[in-house]
């Protein structure tokens, strides 16, 4: 298993629009990816622009097929114009 945390800081006053950008990526994930058993994004207690998605994948082949989903590249654009900076992205081995 491979835990991915990605912490996403947005520009105050796009909230709405990358959440609704967000949701929708979380859905079409859980949806079609059964290799990603967790995906799931979160807002920063005390924070209004703070962001994470956290992630858990099977595999490495499961993550790189996520990378390469048509729904995953067409949420980027989105995604990425509420962006305050670069997300800043942490990968993490289960312990078993």
């Amino acid at each position: 298993m491979i835990g991915i945390v990605a912490e996403l800081e947005i520009k105050d006053g796009k909230q709405e629009e990358f959440e609704t950008v967000g949701k929708d990526l979380m859905a079409r994930v859980k949806a079609n990816e059964p290799g990603c058993t967790a995906y799931q994004l979160y807002k920063k207690k005390g924070s209004e622009t703070t962001y994470i998605f956290m992630e858990q994948y099977s595999s490495k082949e499961a993550l790189a097929a996520h990378g390469q989903t048509d729904y995953f590249k067409a949420a980027q654009p989105g995604l990425g114009a509420c962006l305050a900076g670069p997300p800043r992205i942490e990968m993490f081995d289960i312990v078993e």
